[in-house]
């Protein structure tokens, strides 16, 4: 007897097929499984982390042997700064580099209701994490008063003053880090996808039939993503400091800055592009490996938050990535006031990847 056609069985089978072509697709992997779990990771370590991490300079003078003193050291995210000199303190207060400066002194007046007098200097340059610190500080010395000084008002007072320097605006640590992100996409991204487009439609194999030389091809194709990304690094920079107020500290000269910056660090991230393009067997391929090499460099990179939110053990990590200096770079130089020789680690550190990447490039790129 002729068995009736099953449209169920039909279905289940078409259900089948196309989800082991799903689960041989790496693309679909990576993009529905892998890349949702770094999200997850990188802003659990943050939602995980003990709040905004402190960088105090004790004060000299300062009364080192006390309970309050004892009870801050006990905070994971206080760092005490030592072996500065007092010019380099204040330059670390002035740029925003340090929260600020703690003195701790003994009270010795006999009807004093606190034991001892906790001053915080800091500048406006540090003002978020000043007016972080403070509550913390308050919290300490309740938690001191709890179960020590019960009979007494508190064991300290604060003393808190905060100098006006320059204001340092969100935008001051957002822009860089916009920038960087336009500048690594469109080297990782932009470059892949045209040379591996040009390589597919044989644009490169007819050059071949012209006097040109290979040397010429990529140059040129490279020197159009180039200055086309520094007029957008032109605009970035300039809506964010006419719109936004955008620090340029030393003017024109911090600009023109920038923008041997940015074409410095764009030079490597192209680099990254010229290895997904000979890499990749199809298009479909080259979205998943730019974003395994940009993905990370976005979300550990100081990018959107500064890497000192991060655990101590994965900061290390964050500091080997080339997105992390030039964003470094980019933030000293705009507000700090720093000049491109100031900067000589970080271009050095981007030089080297530069090294390693064309290395690689040369080893990877494909004519045909």
């Amino acid at each position: 007897m002729q068995q009736s056609y099953s449209q169920g069985r039909a279905m289940l089978a078409i259900t089948r097929a196309s989800l082991k072509a799903i689960l041989r697709s790496p693309t679909s992997v990576v993009f529905s499984i892998f890349f949702p779990l770094i999200f997850i990771l990188v802003f659990g370590f943050i939602g995980n982390s003990s709040g905004p991490s402190f960088k105090i300079v004790l004060d000299k003078n300062s009364d080192t042997n006390n309970v309050l003193l004892d009870s801050i050291k006990h905070y994971p995210n206080i760092k005490f700064i030592t072996g500065k000199t007092d010019q380099e303190i204040r330059s670390d207060l002035e740029k925003g580099r340090i929260t600020g400066i703690l003195s701790i002194e003994k009270v010795n007046e006999p009807n004093s209701n606190v034991e001892y007098l906790a001053k915080f200097k800091s500048t406006t340059a540090s003002a978020d994490k000043f007016s972080a610190f403070l509550p913390l500080l308050e919290n300490v010395i309740s938690k001191i008063d709890k179960i020590k000084f019960s009979e007494r008002q508190s064991v300290a007072h604060i003393v808190p003053e905060i100098e006006t320097v320059r204001e340092y605006k969100p935008i001051d640590f957002i822009l860089p880090g916009q920038l960087g992100f336009s500048l690594l996409s469109a080297g990782v991204f932009g470059v892949a996808f045209l040379f591996y487009n040009m390589r597919q439609q044989l644009v490169l194999k007819r050059f071949f039939a012209t006097p040109i030389n290979r040397t010429s091809i990529i140059l040129g194709e490279g020197l159009a993503r180039v200055i086309f990304q520094l007029i957008t690094a032109v605009v970035i920079v300039a809506l964010g400091h006419y719109a936004f107020g955008f620090t340029l500290v030393h003017g024109l000269l911090t600009f023109v800055e920038i923008l041997i910056l940015s074409f410095l660090a764009l030079l490597v991230f192209m680099g990254f592009g010229f290895i997904v393009s000979g890499l990749a067997p199809n298009e479909s391929i080259i979205p998943l490996l730019s974003n395994i090499i940009t993905l990370p460099q976005f979300l550990l990179a100081g990018t959107f938050f500064s890497i000192d939110a991060f655990p101590a053990w994965l900061q290390p990590l964050c500091r080997i990535l080339p997105l992390t200096h030039f964003n470094d770079a980019m933030r000293k130089i705009a507000f700090e006031g720093a000049h491109l020789t100031d900067c000589w680690q970080q271009i050095g550190i981007l030089g080297i990847w530069g090294v390693v990447v064309y290395a690689a490039a040369v080893k990877t790129f494909k004519w045909e």
